[in-house]
């Protein structure tokens, strides 16, 4: 697929290596020279890194990487015969209007227009002859190594859109993962929003320090959430409790909902989790002490991979 990259900053470097790395011919372009010229080394550090991961093949060489990478200093010409066009432009209302103006008027009307915008509903500054083509496609830094991708079209977006933009990014072996409609910080954000919350009112509070709280992070959250996630830990640990704990506000920063509705609704069904073979997610008719001893030895291995690895070394940590 020929993919245009608009904005070469923090993201659009990435972004354009993620493309190349997947096969695609890009074209990669900015309005600041500097920012378009630092993008060769950026892209060729990234690249570095991945090889000596053996995350890419040894033939990913930076000739090759650069072969792949086209950069320009016209729009126009980033655009011209585009497929899908990647926009990665400041977080700036007016300057992404004016941008997808110039992209009515440059682009050729079937390419596909992906905003990475972190938070900015996009859909109100797009003209509305562009609007069946145009979606969110939002990636987390550094995209070369964070798998996530959201993907979120609006009511006008064309389903077809939507299921070509989930193919392209599950093709380079990201995972997409498709909204039901736009919301501010998508899935990820708004859960690691509500973390900072939490984590703020231990801080002020003088529950615990900075050390206290990354080390119950470290050593608690981050060891079951990259095997379990959040949903599947709930059927783990049952519906019922978690019913029990959502009701228990005594430990819940405000504002705490009296119940959820997709929870009573699991539970109603007698989708009370693992114990019952069905939750959230149906265990395939696997008996609890099958499912128990999998998560356990999936923990025990990730553990003494984070063993290995060790956390970032740091000082301090008292909040003050």
């Amino acid at each position: 697929m020929r993919v245009a990259v608009i904005g070469a900053g923090l993201m659009g470097h990435a972004l354009a290596l993620v493309f190349a790395l997947g096969g695609h011919e890009v074209r990669l372009t900015d309005n600041k020279p500097m920012a378009l010229k630092n993008a060769r080394g950026l892209m060729e550090k990234a690249l570095a890194t991945l090889r000596e991961a053996g995350e890419v093949d040894a033939a990913w060489t930076d000739d090759r990487l650069h072969a792949a990478v086209s950069r320009y200093a016209s729009l126009a010409d980033t655009v011209r015969e585009a497929e899908l066009i990647v926009e990665a432009i400041d977080e700036n209302p007016e300057m992404k209007r004016e941008l997808y103006a110039e992209l009515d008027h440059l682009a050729p009307m079937d390419a596909i227009i992906a905003s990475n915008t972190s938070r900015l509903d996009i859909f109100p500054l797009v003209p509305e002859r562009r609007q069946r083509n145009t979606l969110i496609a939002h990636w987390y830094t550094p995209p070369y190594i964070v798998d996530l991708c959201d993907v979120v079209g609006s009511e006008r977006t064309a389903p077809a859109v939507i299921e070509t933009m989930r193919d392209v990014v599950a093709a380079m072996g990201k995972k997409p993962v498709v909204m039901r409609r736009f919301i501010q910080g998508y899935i990820a954000n708004r859960i690691q929003a509500a973390i900072g919350l939490e984590v703020y009112r231990l801080m002020d509070e003088g529950y615990a320090t900075p050390r206290d709280i990354d080390d119950a992070i470290i050593h608690g959250l981050a060891l079951r959430i990259p095997i379990l996630g959040h949903m599947a830990k709930a059927d783990f640990t049952g519906l019922a409790l978690m019913q029990a704990e959502l009701l228990n506000h005594s430990y819940q920063p405000p504002p705490v909902p009296d119940a959820s509705t997709t929870l009573n609704r699991m539970i109603a069904k007698g989708r009370m989790g693992v114990t019952a073979g069905r939750g959230y997610f149906d265990w395939g008719g696997r008996s609890p002490e099958q499912l128990f001893g999998e998560r356990d030895r999936k923990l025990l291995a990730l553990k003494r991979a984070l063993r290995a690895i060790g956390p970032m070394q740091s000082e301090g940590g008292t909040g003050e």
